[in-house]
């Protein structure tokens, strides 16, 4: 349904900024925190959470009040140092912090016993619960509870519930499928019964009758006796259902479907879902709002729903027949929990303020500062302004003047003479790390390490087309990074469960099709060709080898046959020049059949490196040889017949394995076409969603999330004056074979990482050793260890 006209009128009088006003702004505004409590995304969006805030750790992903409301206790979860701190909520200030270093670990999970003398705690990947003794908010840790069957299962408890009587504990394990429930006093699993997908919350009423179970990768919310543990009833709902919060009063049961941008309203009688609120604001078409997490008001009158992917709180007034949204409410960035205590909201915000610059070798998985946002409940008049700012705040995008007579139209139904793009994803690596000795744009020569001494293609490609020193990546690392540069977005599933992965926290990598609970509501761009109809072929993006078939097979079925066998996936040992000659095979067939796809996504990788494990290329020699691919690929390209109506559009799926001065996500990207060789700096706020909706509108396809939609596309990258000169690569400066030797700086180290599959190495250990190889004799910095 669509938003009601209350929120209409609330930001009916905002204005927009002049083209050039908005120019101005968009090459001058750069992501991170910004004082003053603000901050601003990667994608352009602008921070102002409303409160009082309060640092906390690494990715705030679970809390809980103490009954009496004196003490929140917040569990961050993230990739490096996790922790449960205890916040004073009279004096908003931290009393107490439990730090865990891998293995050991904290995963969603908090709960206090009815008399909060004892808090509990999921630990995930340890597969057990943390028991406290909890006091004056202070936390004494006893003996955890062992979550062990006969199978050995990896049950990865998440989202928990105590029983009014305090004797049993409800757990939803998200690996294992199921809910257990436990016996506290002998800390034994008493029954454990099969559910759907990655179960999330195992949520129990107030009156203890009913267990309600939201199965995270399907949808559908699972509902039990929890006294036998007896399935009652499966209920339909949106796609991805997480969070369950009950009305206190009338007993309906609220779920947020976080793919679908919906709340589900049971009926708590029933059982049967009686209304689907829409929470998409400003009567936004595309998913992405993201909702993750709510409560609900004492009284029973207003349902606060948390969206991560808007950054705000949605206010749904339950007062009426039908629930609907009356405000929104502006958070810090992504969202993950609400809670109320007496009139005060709590929000925790995952990231923050975001990450700003990471020159002192600072790790982006790990950089970043969760918040926890305090906030007096609004009345009306408070709650029209707030919703004015987060209009505003998720605005800036939408203020891009229609450019005319552009190759790239402005809606997709508009004609483009570029007819075919090629779409190359690379593997993580910042702006400053290349370009930073371009000699134009905004770098910093001290951070480059991959100079053009050996990136020679990127660097002339840089000068003789447009350099893009205002781009940035909007994943932090390639879990995210390879979802949000195929799909537009990382859903929820992927964000809460990369950082165990690559933390090594007894989690596997299933974000590149493996699962579809990492699977956003419309899919990936192959999805998106098919319902535009337009011609697709894949090279390596979401694709495993089948040591059977002896070929490369896809991971998501929606692929179909329409990629390369032949064209290898992620393994480090396999060459890009490799894949560049597989992909020209094909080229040339393409060309000699007058029938190229209009559009193509190649994986070129291995700019990723080895670090400096022995017998293997040094990082300089694997990341000559990917500017050797890509240079030839472009060479192929502006040499064939194709040229003429070819876009190339280049980038890194994140930036995490560098180093830069500006912001921790600025990449470096490219766009080669006759369309855009005219050797400008382009400073225009873009961001990997910026991309593809530049493909998007030459392709006549739809746009798959509300970031691509609201994406500023690259006209400023293009001129409508067409320059078809070829372009001729450049040869290698340096070895392409020279091989790390056993005295290489980092060896014993890089000797020790998983290079397996994109990612699996310990990415904290890898910048260290490419800090050491690459950056010329500059000590790296010593870094608190939340950084490292």
């Amino acid at each position: 349904m669509k938003r009601k006209t209350v929120i209409a009128a609330a930001v009916a009088a905002l204005t927009l900024t002049t083209s050039s006003a908005y120019a101005a702004m968009h090459m001058s505004r750069t992501p991170g925190p910004k004082g003053m409590n603000t901050g601003i995304t990667p994608h352009n969006t602008a921070l102002t959470p409303a409160g009082q805030q309060i640092k906390l750790g690494d990715f705030p992903m679970g809390g809980a009040l103490s009954p009496d409301g004196r003490y929140f206790v917040v569990s961050n979860d993230g990739q490096g140092t996790q922790s449960l701190q205890v916040v004073d909520t009279k004096t908003n200030k931290i009393v107490h912090t439990a730090e865990y270093t891998s293995p050991e670990s904290l995963y969603l999970g908090v709960a206090f016993s009815p008399d909060g003398k004892t808090l509990y705690a999921s630990a995930g990947g340890n597969n057990k619960i943390r028991q406290y003794r909890f006091s004056g908010g202070h936390l004494f840790e006893k003996s955890p509870i062992m979550l062990t069957d006969t199978k050995n299962s990896n049950f990865y408890p998440a989202g928990i519930s105590v029983s009014p009587d305090g004797t049993s504990l409800y757990v939803a394990n998200n690996l294992d499928n199921s809910v257990s429930k436990v016996d506290i006093a002998t800390g034994k699993i008493a029954q454990t019964v099969s559910v759907g997908k990655n179960p999330y919350s195992a949520f129990l009423t107030k009156d203890g009758k009913n267990l309600y179970v939201t199965n995270w990768g399907e949808s559908s919310v699972t509902v039990l006796d929890p006294a036998t543990l007896q399935v009652k009833k499966t209920i339909t709902t949106g796609l991805h259902p997480n969070a369950i919060a009950e009305n206190p009063l009338t007993g309906d049961i609220y779920v947020t479907n976080t793919d679908d941008d919906s709340v589900s309203i049971i009926n708590g009688q029933s059982q049967n879902v009686v209304q689907t609120l829409n929470l998409k604001p400003f009567q936004q078409k595309e998913t992405g709002s993201q909702p993750d997490a709510l409560t609900v008001s004492k009284d029973g009158k207003t349902l606060y729903v948390a969206n991560a992917g808007n950054n705000d709180v949605a206010v749904v007034d339950l007062s009426a027949k039908k629930a609907k949204v009356k405000g929104l409410i502006p958070t810090a960035w992504y969202p993950t929990g609400v809670y109320q205590n007496h009139n005060k909201l709590m929000v925790t915000n995952a990231k923050g303020l975001g990450a700003g610059p990471n020159d002192q070798g600072q790790y982006i998985g790990s950089m970043i500062e969760g918040t926890l946002s305090v906030i007096n409940t609004p009345d009306s008049r408070q709650l029209t302004r707030y919703t004015k700012q987060v209009q505003q705040n998720m605005d800036e995008n939408e203020k891009a003047s229609k450019s005319g007579n552009n190759p790239i139209p402005f809606t997709p139904s508009g004609k483009s003479p570029i007819k075919h793009v090629i779409y190359i994803i690379k593997e993580n690596r910042t702006y400053d790390q290349v370009f930073g000795d371009l000699g134009k744009g905004n770098g910093d020569p001290s951070l480059t390490g991959f100079g053009k001494n050996v990136t020679p293609n990127l660097h002339k490609l840089a000068n003789q087309f447009v350099t893009l020193d205002n781009f940035y990546a909007n994943a932090e690392i390639s879990a995210q990074g390879h979802n949000w540069a195929t799909g537009a977005i990382a859903n929820d599933y992927v964000e809460k469960n990369w950082m165990a992965n690559y933390s090594g926290r007894n989690r596997g990598y299933d974000f590149e099709g493996d699962n579809q609970s990492a699977y956003p509501k419309a899919g990936f761009l192959w999805d998106d060709a098919q319902r535009s109809g337009v011609s697709f072929r894949d090279y390596g993006e979401f694709t495993n080898f089948d040591p059977t078939k002896k070929q490369w097979v896809a991971t998501d079925p929606s692929i179909g046959d329409r990629f390369d066998p032949n064209f290898a996936g992620w393994n480090l040992d396999l060459s890009d020049l490799g894949r560049q000659s597989e992909w020209e095979k094909e080229f040339n067939d393409f060309v000699k059949n007058d029938n190229l796809p209009q559009m193509e996504i190649v994986r070129f990788g291995n700019d990723h490196t080895y670090g400096t494990k022995v017998g293997a290329l040094t990082p300089e020699s694997m990341v000559a040889q990917n500017d050797e691919a890509v240079g030839r690929l472009v060479d192929a390209v502006s040499h064939s017949k194709y040229w003429k109506d070819t876009a190339i559009f280049i980038t890194e799926d994140d930036a995490q394995n560098g180093w830069d001065h500006v912001d921790a996500h600025r990449t470096e990207s490219l766009v080669i076409s006759p369309y855009t060789q005219t050797g400008k700096v382009d400073s225009t706020f873009y961001d990997t969603t910026s991309m593809i909706r530049s493909m998007e509108l030459i392709l006549g396809m739809k746009p798959m999330s509300q970031f691509d939609a609201s994406a500023v596309p690259m006209f400023n990258s293009f001129t409508n004056k067409s320059d078809f000169t070829v372009y001729n690569h450049e040869e290698p400066k340096i070895s392409l074979t020279q091989k790390n030797g056993v005295n290489t700086p980092g060896a014993q180290i890089s000797n020790k990482l998983d290079f397996s599959r994109a990612d699996h190495a310990n990415e904290t250990q890898l910048n260290k050793v490419l800090w050491e190889k690459t950056m010329k004799g500059k000590k790296m910095p010593k870094l608190n260890q939340q950084n490292q």
